[in-house]
C-alpha cells in the first residue's frame, strides 16, 4: 500500500513538474551566481543573454544590459541603449523600485533611463539595506528586441561616502520572448532537497489523514 502511495505521490509531482516547465519554458534563468559587484565608478556590468559578468570597465562584457555601480554607500543604474529599470508600481518619475515577488515587468510599467540612485527606505524605491532587493528591467537583445527580465541582488548594510557596502548579484531571469511579459521571481528552481521536503511534507499529510 505504501509504496503504491509513494508511486502515485511521486508519478502526480512528475506530472506538476512538467506543467510548471512548460508554462516557464521561455523563462531563462541564470541560477544562482553571487557576483559581488565592485565599488568604484564603473561598477559591475552584465549582459543577460550571455550570462557574462565582470566588473568594469563595460568593455570587458560585449552587448552587457545591466550595469550597477557606486562608488559610495548607494546604489546607482547606468543603462544600455533601449535598457532600463522598473519603478516602483505606481511611480512615475524616480529611479528603480525594491519590487516585490509576483509584480509583472512589462510594457506598462514605468522605467528609468537616466543614470539615478536608488531610494532607501523610501516609498518612492523601498530599497533595503542588509536585504534582498529586487529590480525589474528591460533591454534590448542582440537581435533588436526588447525584452523583460528581474534580476536579485544582496544589499549589503548602510554605508556612507567612501565606504564598501556590497552590492551581490544573486540571480536573474528573463524572457526569451519579445515584448512578453515576466513576473519577479518567475523561473527559480527549487533546490532538489526542497522539493524532496515538499513530497514528504504531502506524504506526511495523507497519513494524518
Amino acid at each position: 500500500m505504501l509504496s503504491n502511495r509513494l508511486a502515485k505521490h511521486f508519478g502526480a509531482a512528475a506530472a506538476a513538474a512538467v506543467v510548471v516547465g512548460s508554462a516557464n519554458a521561455a523563462v531563462v534563468y541564470s541560477g544562482v551566481i553571487n557576483f559581488v559587484c565592485a565599488v568604484d565608478i564603473d561598477g559591475c556590468y552584465i549582459n543577460v543573454e550571455t550570462g557574462q559578468l565582470s566588473n568594469g570597465p563595460g568593455s570587458g562584457v560585449p552587448g552587457w544590459d545591466v550595469n550597477p555601480y557606486s562608488s559610495g554607500g548607494g546604489m546607482n543604474f547606468f543603462n544600455s541603449t533601449g535598457g532600463g529599470q522598473m519603478r516602483f508600481p505606481g511611480a512615475t518619475t524616480g529611479p528603480a523600485g525594491n519590487l516585490a515577488l509576483g509584480t509583472t515587468v512589462g510594457s506598462t510599467g514605468s522605467y528609468n533611463t537616466a543614470t539615478t540612485g536608488v531610494v532607501f527606505g523610501s516609498a518612492a524605491g523601498n530599497w533595503q539595506y542588509s536585504a534582498q532587493n529586487y529590480i525589474g528591467f528591460r533591454f534590448v537583445s542582440s537581435a533588436g528586441t526588447t525584452h523583460y527580465g528581474w534580476m536579485r541582488y544582496a544589499m549589503g548594510a548602510a554605508g556612507s561616502s567612501g565606504t564598501s557596502m556590497t552590492r551581490t548579484v544573486v540571480d536573474f531571469a528573463y524572457e526569451n520572448v519579445a515584448n512578453t511579459s515576466i513576473a519577479v521571481g518567475a523561473g527559480i528552481i527549487p533546490a532538489p532537497g526542497a522539493i524532496a521536503l515538499l513530497g514528504l511534507a504531502g506524504l506526511a499529510g495523507r497519513r494524518r489523514r
